[in-house]
């Protein structure tokens, strides 16, 4: 099949801030550092503190907050 522009969408919405915040605020020494810079930059920010779209635009810990306060007043 032939390649759409808009395959790498996905991978370029999650990129994009990672490297602006992660990997463009300063100089990486070894590819190691870098990865574990990267690592870090989006298991600790965008998967936990960036807002997204997807559950009412709060972060995943707000999301996950509110429904363990809806699940504990439901009990």
């Amino acid at each position: 099949s032939i390649a759409s522009p808009w395959d790498n969408a996905a991978m370029e919405s999650l990129m994009g801030p990672a490297e602006a915040g992660c990997a463009h605020a300063r100089t990486l020494e070894t590819r190691d550092q870098a990865a574990l810079e990267m690592f870090d930059c989006i298991e600790c920010f965008c998967n936990r503190v960036r807002i997204h779209s997807a559950p009412g635009n709060l972060s995943p810990e707000g999301f996950e907050a509110r429904h363990a306060q809806e699940a504990a007043s439901a009990a």
